[in-house]
């Protein structure tokens, strides 16, 4: 099964959602690579790092990376790489979130690296070709 097929089928037992209706959202990069989306309701933003980083931020494990942070009900940041599960963090402290940038429209989908996203009236979902990946929305977080 090729890799996005893969990726599409997971995010279907993810969210329980069939992915076939989801149109993909082409999100421009950053002069350095990185991409930044919110959900509709700007509660949750995420930027995407490729791999190396940027002339000002390295990911952990060198990329590439995926970032979310939920603003409310509570502040939590999701960060998923290439290898192992995702990590959640229940309390990041104040950060930036959620600026003014492109929406991911609720059914839509965004691919970069190894990550798709896809996002609905219920939360985003986010995978990554390894298997592992996350849901948040403002009522929960799951983390695989």
């Amino acid at each position: 099964m090729p890799a996005r097929a893969a990726v599409a089928a997971i995010l279907a037992l993810f969210t329980w959602l069939p992915v076939a209706h989801a149109a993909g959202q082409d999100i421009p990069a950053s002069a350095e690579g990185q991409v930044e989306f919110n959900t509709p309701s700007g509660n949750i933003g995420c930027i995407y790092t490729p791999a190396g980083g940027t002339g000002t931020y390295e990911p952990q494990d060198g990329g590439p990376e995926l970032s979310c942070s939920r603003v409310s009900p509570s502040y939590v940041t999701i960060i998923l790489g290439p290898k192992g599960p995702a990590t959640l963090i229940k309390n990041p402290g104040e950060q930036p979130c959620c600026g003014d940038v492109t929406r991911l429209a609720y059914g839509n989908s965004w691919s970069a690296g190894p990550f798709t996203c896809q996002s609905s009236t219920k939360g985003l979902t986010c995978i990554g070709i390894n298997g592992h990946g996350f849901f948040i929305s403002k009522a929960k977080v799951t983390v695989k």
